[in-house]
This record gives C-alpha cells, structure tokens and sequence, in this order.
C-alpha cells in the first residue's frame, strides 16, 4: 500500500463527492488517474475524454466539479479546449497536467491566465515509482483542495450565530464563529515587500502586481510561489509582461535591488543573508518545509532579522499554511502582514491560516490588496 492510499480521506463538505472529468490522449494515463480516483470515497470520474472537443461536448453534459486537462492532444489541444470548457461548464475547476518541458510550462502559465484554476506536473514516464507517486499525491491534494473550494459556493465566513434550520417552531442556531482578530500595521515604513502563493497563485500574482506595480520603485520584492523547476522562470517572465518590472527568478549571491522582483526558483529554498550594505540571495537545497520546496516560511524567517518591523507580507490563495509560523514571527518583531480573503481565493489554506492566526492588519479580496500595499508602502497606515 503507498504512502497516499494510507493517508485518511476526507469527503466534500456538502457530503456528496467531487466529480471530476479527466482529459487525456494517453489511455495509460487515464487509466491510471481514473484508478486513483475510483478508489477514493470523495471522488466520482464522470467522464474520460481523449482529446479536447471530446472534453468541450462532455463538460456541457456533465458539469463536473474539476477537469484534469492535458495540454498536448490531436483533434483540439489543452489550451484550445480551456475556453470552451469553461464557457460550456462555467463552474467547473481546471488542473492543467503536463510534463516539465519549457513549452509545457510556458502553455500552462498561459493557461492561468485563460482561467486554468492550477496545473499539476506529470512524470516524463508513470514507469518511475517515486515520480508517479509523487503526481498521485500532488494531483489527488490539488483535486481535493479546489473540489472542496467550488462546493463552497458561497463561502461562509460568518462571525454571528447563523440560522441552521426549524424545529418544533423553534429556530436552532450554529455556534457563531471565532471572530478574526487584526493587528496594527507597523510604524515602520516597509522596506521589503514578501509575497506567498499557492494554488490560484500565478493569476493572483499577474493580478496583484500588474496594479501595485508603480509603488514599487522604493521596494524590492520577493516572492515564493509553490512551482516546480521551469515553471517559476516562465512565471518571472510573465510577471514582468504584466508589471513592466524586471523580475527574474532569484540566484545564489544575487543582492536585492529597489523596484526589481525576485522570484524562488523550483526545487530550492528562496533565503537572505546580510553582505554588508547588501542584502543577497542564498538558494537553501534542503528539505522540504510543510512539504513545499521551495517554501514561505524559510524565506520569511531568513528575512526578519534584516529587516524586522520593515518588513510588508502578503499571503495570497493556496493549499495548506506554508507562510504561518514565519509570518508570525514578522507580526512578532512589528512588520506588517496582509492576506487574500476566502470569497476572492482559489483555496483559502495559507491565507485563511495567517487569518486565523490573529496576525494580520487586513483581510481584503484581490482586487483591494494593492491599494492596501501601495499606501502601506508610502507609509501610510491605512
């Protein structure tokens, strides 16, 4: 048995399972995603399609709740098909699946930006055990996760008692929930600005910096978002299209520059070392933190005791709570924290962790989270 099928399964939150439709040239491939899924208790694979237009008639019939898509099909592409999927099934999540090529990565980028939810990273063969299980995992979380999120049709963040239902003419009330708790912005005019995404992340991004992108001259930013290696350089390239910034993915000793955005490369840990007047980039080839290489919290931490109260953080959409602790510890020496709201995220795991957390000064949609970070920026304590 593997490590995954030994992990405790956990159903939707509506009680009825996540449908999902997988889209594939390769009968290998459905074949063997279609028996992952059957064998879960939350999952129903409702269709298998071998090319796009196949995907475009089937979504419109069966509506599901996620689309595993495949980018590299006869007949109709992946990227041909994204469109028409969404337009046929408007509700429907897409997880793009490709190989690690250049043009993989630099079609599944462009996906996000078409309305692709994530992408998930196939093995250049299933043949391999540790890379086929590997994408099990990854695939099966990432399904899960924006699943679970698109029964959530309207989010319930409530902080007073809800009505639950009639009994005996009584209304009977759910427990109200916690009240999120918000801390002041720093008195310190920010210096840095750390930015952590996940799942949802790439168009988040494009979104966020393409509007904050003129408050930036005074700032360097740095940003680690859950990728694997290709994928972030292609994301550095089109974070630079939409914020006319030069971003690059970051290298060992490469000292950070006011108004330039640096990005963690793929399978390395994103870290800071003070070099006298400069601060430079370290790449940390160590474990995985909170199951994410590279991850948020050892850049944050590496950052805090060069810049402490200076330091401005975003949280954005993504899976799990990579970003927490660290983020903590920034709130803890008096920078400021900021974060994605649940309604605007894709998945509300790493922003709804530093919510809960008590530690941020805002919880804002998208669309408001740059004019917050610009006046933040400017000094002004909004």
């Amino acid at each position: 048995m593997s490590a995954l099928e030994k992990r405790p399964q956990s159903a939707s939150s509506s009680g009825t399972k996540i449908t999902v439709m997988i889209v594939d040239d390769s009968v290998v491939i459905r074949g063997l995603i279609g028996r992952w899924l059957d064998a879960l208790p939350d999952m129903d694979v409702v269709a298998r399609c071998r090319n796009g237009q196949d995907a475009v008639e089937q979504s419109a019939r069966v509506k599901p709740d996620v689309v595993v898509l495949d980018i590299e099909m006869p007949v109709m592409d992946g990227l041909t098909a994204l469109p028409k999927i969404l337009e046929a099934s408007p509700g429907s999540r897409v997880l793009m699946a490709s190989t690690l090529t250049h043009r993989n990565a630099s079609v599944s980028i462009k996906a996000l930006t078409l309305g692709a939810t994530d992408y998930v990273p196939k093995p250049e063969s299933t043949r391999s055990g540790h890379a086929s299980e590997d994408f099990q995992r990854e695939l099966i979380d990432k399904i899960r996760a924006v699943g679970q999120a698109r029964k959530h049709v309207a989010p319930r963040r409530v902080f007073a008692a809800e009505k639950t239902g009639v009994a005996n003419g009584t209304i009977a009330r759910a427990p109200a929930a916690p009240a999120l708790q918000f801390k002041s912005a720093s008195n310190v005019q920010p210096r840095i600005l750390a930015v952590g995404s996940s799942t949802g992340g790439p168009k988040a991004l494009f979104d966020f910096f393409e509007a904050l992108s003129p408050s930036l001259e005074r700032v360097p930013v740095v940003i680690t978002q859950h990728m694997p290696p290709t994928f972030t350089a292609i994301l550095a390239e089109h974070l630079s299209g939409c914020s006319n910034r030069i971003c690059v993915e970051g290298e060992e000793g490469m000292a950070l520059e006011p108004g330039r955005v640096y990005v963690a490369p793929g399978d390395k840990h994103m870290v800071f070392k003070k070099d006298g007047t400069s601060v430079r980039i370290h790449l940390d080839d160590g474990p995985p933190v909170n199951f994410c290489k590279p991850a948020v919290d050892p850049m944050l931490d590496s950052l805090v005791p060069i810049y402490g109260a200076a330091m401005l953080v975003c949280i954005l959409t993504g899976m799990g709570h990579d970003g927490r602790d660290s983020a903590t510890r920034v709130q803890a020496q008096g920078g400021t924290v900021i974060a994605q709201d649940e309604e605007t995220s894709v998945v509300w795991g790493m922003p709804g962790a530093v919510a809960r957390a008590g530690i941020c000064h805002k919880i804002l949609p998208l669309k408001e989270l740059p004019q917050a970070a610009s006046q933040l920026i400017q000094g002004r304590r909004a």
